[in-house]
Parts: structure tokens; C-alpha cells; sequence
């Protein structure tokens, strides 16, 4: 694994023992009052650190093992390919954007999402969502087994599970608590590798444009083209 792969995997599984010994042993959940993203909480008693620390709880092993092996599985080519800053970046705010927008929705008018505003939700999910749109876009014609049985091409099988994940969004279980989240932490993924980074980069152009024309000015340099009598001027 790469260093940054390795350090969320190590801090994930630590959690989630400290937090199995508690539950079992101590039959306490305060852990997942506390820590775990509730909507509820987060308008009422502004637990707002709620944001990033639903990442690292997970409800059992099942469920981490399926999102560390998710992890591992696309988090490695992300971080050998943006380096171990620019991944940690993008896993924060893929998960902590998920977590900002599952306590948005939950304040809609709508039956699937008001049930969000009570209930905790937990696991790395919505971080693993966005990795799983990155590594599509990034190597879109790779093959992977898509729930484990059916080989597809990275591309097609990130727009099923976007589709899966918004189906049960809009739908009327409590399944929608964790379907909402893997929704938000794909189209974040997405929008920040091609609507915000565009967008950053027009800003950048623009800005040197400004500056350029600035100094110009200031120093009366004209642009090159032609005079009024067909010279060349620089």
C-alpha cells in the first residue's frame, strides 16, 4: 500500500477497535452519538467535527472490510499518480463533502431525505464513492469486477453504482441515509475534477491576463500587431 492508503486503513481499523471493545465490553455507543454524522446534531448542538469524523467509524466488519478493500483497490493508483498531499486532499474533501450535503438534503421537504435529519450515519463510504468516480475517469478502460462477478470497464461500472446510489437516494427506505451520502461523495468527486479545476484554471488565465495588462499600461508597452502603416510593432 502507499503511505497515505496505509495511514487511513491503520486509523480506520483502530477506530473501529476501540469503538467494537466499547460496544461490546462497555455497552456504550457515545462514540457514535458523538462522532458519527447526525444531522440533528450537527443544527441543534453544532457538531460540526461530525463532518470528517463519520469517516473513521464503521457499524461492523463487514462493513469496514468492504470499504478498506475499496480503498486500497483505487486509492493506491490515485495516490501513486497525484502523490500522497494531493490525495489526502481530495479523500478529505470528497468524505467531508458528502457529510456537509447528507445534512443539507436532510433539511428537503421530502420523505426520502427528512428521515436523514434523525439518524447517525457512519463509514468512509462517501469518500470511497468519490475514489471510485476518480480512478474511473482516470482509467476508464479498466477492467473490474463489478459486485465481484461481472467484469466491466471502470467507466460503465461507475455509472451503474452512481445510478444504484441515487435510486436508493430517492427512495423511500432508511437505506437513503447511506445511499445519499454515496451519491454526494461521487457527483463532489466529480465536479472536482471537472467543473471546479476547470473553473480554477479559467480563474488563473484570466487573472495573469489582468496582471499582464496591468504592467503593460504601466509601462506603456504596447502589444505586438501592426501601426497605422502596416508596420510591425512589439
Amino acid at each position: 500500500m502507499t503511505p497515505a492508503v496505509k495511514a487511513i486503513v491503520y486509523t480506520n481499523v483502530a477506530v473501529f477497535v476501540v469503538t467494537f471493545i466499547a460496544q461490546t465490553f462497555a455497552g456504550s455507543s457515545v462514540l457514535f452519538d458523538v462522532f458519527g454524522l447526525k444531522p440533528e446534531a450537527v443544527f441543534t448542538r453544532f457538531y460540526v467535527w461530525q463532518f470528517a469524523t463519520y469517516l473513521f467509524l464503521h457499524g461492523n466488519v463487514t462493513h469496514i472490510l468492504f470499504n478498506m478493500l475499496a480503498l486500497w483497490m483505487f486509492g493506491v493508483d490515485l495516490e501513486r499518480r497525484w502523490g500522497s498531499r494531493g490525495f489526502v486532499k481530495y479523500y478529505a474533501i470528497t468524505g467531508v463533502g458528502a457529510g456537509m450535503v447528507t445534512a443539507l438534503v436532510s433539511r428537503l421537504p421530502f420523505d426520502a431525505m427528512q428521515q436523514i435529519y434523525g439518524v447517525t450515519t457512519v463509514g468512509a463510504s462517501g469518500a470511497i464513492y468519490g475514489l471510485l468516480m476518480a480512478w474511473a475517469l482516470l482509467f476508464p478502460s479498466r477492467q473490474i469486477l463489478f459486485m465481484f462477478v461481472f467484469p466491466l470497464p471502470a467507466r460503465v461500472a461507475a455509472t451503474l453504482m452512481g445510478a444504484m446510489a441515487f435510486m436508493g437516494a430517492v427512495g423511500s427506505s432508511n437505506d437513503s441515509v447511506a445511499e445519499a451520502t454515496h451519491l454526494a461523495g461521487f457527483v463532489i468527486g466529480w465536479l472536482y475534477l471537472n467543473g471546479f479545476s476547470r473553473l480554477r484554471l479559467d480563474f488563473s488565465y484570466r487573472l495573469a491576463r489582468w496582471r499582464m495588462e496591468r504592467v503593460r499600461r504601466k509601462f506603456n508597452v504596447h502589444k505586438g500587431g501592426k501601426d497605422g502603416w502596416g508596420n510591425t510593432i512589439h
